[in-house]
């Protein structure tokens, strides 16, 4: 954006909040709907058009049942027998996830211990 342009539309949105013209927006006071962040930027109207509509595509249908499965499995004690059962259903949902993408499989213990690099490196 150009310097000189980026300042006069700073300067008028600052007079139209002076001016109460937000005041009036469908969800002031209210919290963020945080749930599309999760996606990249670009993705989100598309998204949100969608689901709207009732509709997800079948790669994110997936990964809200990967996402769903995650934390069943760690809600899951680590001495319960309905870990291994739990733990094949994600490691099934990711394979046929990477189906979807273009054949690349990547098994659980491998994305966990990817994972937990990442951590690693943020921290």
């Amino acid at each position: 954006m150009i310097p000189g342009f980026q300042a006069i539309v700073e300067e008028r949105i600052k007079k139209a909040q002076q001016e109460g013209a937000f005041d009036n927006l469908e969800g002031n006071g209210k919290p963020l709907n945080l749930e599309d962040l999760n996606l990249p930027e670009e993705c989100r109207m598309a998204y949100k058009i969608l689901k709207n509509a009732g509709f997800l595509p079948p790669e994110l249908e997936l990964k809200k049942d990967i996402q769903n499965t995650r934390n069943l499995l760690s809600a899951c004690s680590l001495d319960s027998a309905q870990r291994p059962e739990i733990q094949k259903k994600l490691n099934y949902l990711l394979t046929k996830l990477s189906t979807l993408r273009g054949g690349r499989t990547l098994s659980f213990s491998a994305l966990e211990a990817y994972r937990e690099n990442v951590i690693k490196k943020i921290s």
